[in-house]
C-alpha cells in the first residue's frame, strides 16, 4: 500500500510539472518597450483582480523562485507601503510550479506577506511575459501612463536597493 500513495503522488508531481512549451513557442511578447499594459488584469495573493493603474511608475518581475525569494526578502525590509510610495507594482510569476505545490505552499505563504503582489498563474500568460527575457534576473519595466519606456534587468536585491535609492 505504501508503495502504491508513494508511486501516485510521483506520478502526480510530474503530471503537476508538464509544460506546454510546445503551444507557447509561438506567443507575442508582452514586455518590449512602447508595448502598453493598459489591458493587463492579474489576480493578486488574495484572489482579488487587480488592474495596473496609470499612474505606475515602476513594475517589478520575478520570473524564478530564487528572484522570487530575492524581492520578497527586498519588499519584507521595507515599510508597508513601500511600493504604493514609489508608484511601483510587483508582480511573480508562479505558474512554473506544480498546482499541489502552489495551492498547498505558494499560495497560503503568499497571503501572509505584508506587501501586495500581482500573480502569472498560466503558461499562456507567463510565455508571453517571459518571451525575451532574462528569468534568472529582477526584470524591472520602467511605464509612462501605462507604455513600457525602458526594461533592466537586476542581478539581486542589492541591485533593486541602488535602483530606488537613485529615483527617489
Amino acid at each position: 500500500m505504501k508503495k502504491i500513495i508513494t508511486a501516485l503522488a510521483i506520478a502526480l508531481l510530474f503530471l503537476g510539472c508538464s509544460s506546454n512549451s510546445q503551444e507557447n513557442k509561438n506567443v507575442e511578447p508582452k514586455l518590449a518597450v512602447g508595448k502598453s499594459l493598459a489591458t493587463l488584469h492579474l489576480n493578486d495573493q488574495n484572489e482579488k483582480p487587480e488592474t495596473i493603474a496609470p499612474d505606475i511608475k515602476t513594475l517589478l518581475f520575478s520570473f524564478s523562485k530564487p528572484i522570487g525569494h530575492a524581492c520578497n526578502a527586498f519588499l519584507e525590509s521595507k515599510p508597508t507601503n513601500f511600493l504604493a510610495e514609489h508608484k511601483a507594482v510587483y508582480i511573480a510569476d508562479v505558474s512554473p510550479a506544480p498546482t499541489i505545490i502552489k495551492k498547498m505552499f505558494i499560495l497560503p505563504d503568499l497571503k501572509d506577506l505584508k506587501f501586495p503582489i500581482l500573480l502569472i498563474n498560466n503558461d499562456k500568460l507567463s510565455a508571453e511575459f517571459t518571451k525575451g527575457m532574462n528569468k534568472d534576473s529582477i526584470v524591472v519595466v520602467t511605464l509612462d501612463n501605462l507604455k513600457i519606456t525602458k526594461i533592466q534587468n537586476l542581478k539581486d536585491a542589492k541591485a533593486l536597493e541602488e535602483l530606488f535609492s537613485e529615483e527617489y
